[in-house]
């Protein structure tokens, strides 16, 4: 009698498990609601029902995949932060002439670091590099992340430490026959799939319908205030000596070089071949946002010398809009004969009036109520006049503190440290992310604050989450049972229960761990090659392949989850890209496998 009701319990929380999941996705795929708070819905009913523990629910939380992800978020912003990531991005990625061409460009280096770096750091560090790019070259960040995030995951299978699927496979491979796989056993097979793989993305990229622009609907250009900024080229500038194309001052969005003046002559047509010279002081006209990136650049400052008075350092700084109000006491009085600088701490880098640039020196402004100053100064301005009636408004740009450029040799010694170590498993990845992290953060690559806000939260709890609605679906046998019914259904020809096993094992990727995928279905196939008299390696490389592989969800891989945010996609996404790239890749294993090693 207790065996029928322990028999009717599991059966009953199998079809509930089965109804969640169902639910969840065609959420994820029809409805606008945030996909982190639809699956934690999913957990939390499951816990609700009592198929999920409160232990099992939130054991994603400190799982390390989560952790490590978190802790590479962190170290990636400090590597963004010291500015280090875009020197290296501008010169190994360079001007792209379409986007067809920015597409290969960051397809192909980290396809190639992907091989024998863990994908994780190589999409973690690439996001905010790429997304810097696209941004100075007006590429939609959109079209550049999921195709790179396709392109490390097929570059992993390349070799046996290109991911944690790969190795996971060979222990179990060595528990049974003795030896694990080579280095290069997978390699075969992995070059041609990623070969085939940049040829699907290159051409699908270019659909509209598989690859979605998703660029917000208001671009920088759409903004009113138009700013006239005075930069001075410092001595000793890694931009003396290169022209004006080569130091990417052409083109920026929003933004266009006016004139140069050079000693006292200005030059007010200026050819994208002119050579910078120390103490040119360069005149941009344009929009906010753009000028926000001018201060990221290295070897540029304000021009004016007041920069130099304020006590904070300049990497502590950050730009701020306020608005003067009728009852600011320098109204009608210049911002030279006002002493701006003395009076807030601040110093004024240009102004705004009625949406329209004002082109006098800046000290020779007379402010008027309205007038919109662009200013930089510390944090503390914020707290200070937030509330007071001298402005109307006083607000931060977001991301618009200098670059720490003399601490980008310690955030790169850091980066490959913490790479090393993880490949040759001096320690695992987690611990590695980790003291990574921290060092970052004690040696003030980047403050503990920017390291929080650097954080994807919603990526981290859509991977907690993920990992609860997988316990349930190992927990109820679902999983189990599907898998062996589909293996069942192929018969008893090899190559069709090859690819079940390999559809099985793609599907149970998409909705749950890779590497749990590849443990639940391993034991299965094994013992399927078994009794079949077959050669078992064919199904290994299947389900190596497949477990790694899971592009048509953002579960299906946790990289998928790392660009879900910043590249503004949808869960529709996913499945219009990746589920081609899913079929393609599967009817290469299935074909090639066996020729590689035949039954």
């Amino acid at each position: 009698m207790l065996t029928d009701f322990t028999s009717l319990m599991t059966h009953w929380q199998s079809i509930l498990t089965a109804a969640v999941l169902c639910v969840t996705v065609g959420m994820l795929l029809f409805v606008q609601r945030a996909p982190d708070m639809v699956m934690i819905g999913g957990v939390v009913v499951l816990l609700a029902a009592g198929v999920l523990t409160p232990e099992e629910a939130l054991k994603g939380m400190s799982n390390e995949g989560m952790l490590t992800v978190a802790a590479l978020f962190v170290v990636a912003a400090a590597v963004e932060r010291t500015g280090a990531l875009a020197t290296v991005v501008d010169r190994g990625l360079g001007r792209p002439s379409s986007l067809a061409s920015a597409q290969l460009r960051t397809m192909v280096a980290p396809a190639a670091l992907s091989a024998f770096i863990n994908n994780t750091p190589v999409v973690a560090l690439m996001v905010p590099a790429i997304r810097d790019w696209a941004k100075k070259h007006r590429l939609s960040v959109s079209k550049l992340l999921m195709p790179m995030n396709a392109a490390v995951v097929l570059g992993g299978l390349c070799t046996l430490i290109g991911t944690s699927t790969n190795v996971v496979v060979s222990g179990l491979v060595a528990a049974r026959r003795g030896h694990p796989l080579g280095m290069f056993d997978i390699t075969w097979l992995g070059v041609p799939l990623l070969v085939a793989g940049f040829v699907y993305l290159l051409i699908a990229s270019k659909s509209k319908y598989l690859l979605k622009d998703r660029r917000p609907a208001v671009s920088q250009s759409d903004d009113l205030r138009q700013y006239a900024v005075e930069m001075l080229v410092e001595p000793g500038s890694p931009l003396i000596g290169r022209t004006i194309e080569e130091a990417g001052l052409r083109g920026l969005e929003g933004l266009f070089l006016m004139e140069i003046d050079r000693g006292g002559h200005v030059m007010a047509a200026v050819a994208p071949s002119e050579r910078l010279e120390t103490g040119d002081r360069l005149v941009f006209v344009g929009v906010v946002d753009s000028v926000v990136e001018l201060q990221k650049l290295r070897g540029l400052r304000p021009a004016t010398e007041q920069v130099l008075m304020l006590n904070d350092p300049r990497s502590e700084r950050v730009l701020i809009e306020a608005v003067v109000s009728n009852t600011c006491p320098l109204v009608g009085r210049t911002i030279r004969e006002g002493r701006f600088r003395s009076t807030y701490d601040a110093v004024v880098i240009a102004v705004a009036r009625n949406g329209e640039r004002l082109e006098m020196k800046i000290g020779d402004i007379s402010l008027e109520p309205g007038d919109t100053l662009l200013l930089e100064a510390s944090p503390n301005f914020l707290e200070r006049q937030r509330s007071s009636r001298h402005f109307y408004l006083v607000s931060e740009l977001s991301g618009s503190t200098p670059p720490r450029h003399d601490r980008a040799w310690i955030a790169c010694t850091v980066l490959v440290a913490m790479v090393l170590a993880a490949t040759l498993e001096l320690v695992p990845m987690v611990a590695a992310a980790l003291f990574a992290a921290a060092t970052v953060v004690a040696t003030r690559c980047i403050s503990s604050s920017e390291g929080r806000r650097a954080i994807e939260w919603e990526s981290l709890l859509l991977i907690a989450a993920s990992f609860g609605l997988a316990r349930a679906l190992d927990k109820t046998g679902l999983a189990e049972s599907i898998a062996q019914s589909t293996i069942a259904a192929a018969g008893d020809h090899p190559h069709v229960v090859l690819a079940a096993i390999y559809f099985v094992a793609m599907l149970f990727t998409e909705l749950m761990s890779n590497n749990a995928a590849a443990v639940l279905i391993f034991p299965i196939a094994w013992q399927t090659a078994t009794d079949m008299g077959v050669n078992p390696m064919p199904f290994v490389m299947a389900i190596t392949v497949a477990a790694s592989c899971g592009f048509a969800t953002p579960m299906g891989y946790q990289t998928n989850l790392m660009i879900y945010g910043p590249g503004g996609y949808k869960f529709s996404d996913y499945v219009r890209f990746g589920g081609p790239l899913n079929l393609l890749v599967m009817a290469i294993t299935v074909a090639l496998a066996p020729l590689l090693w035949p039954f």
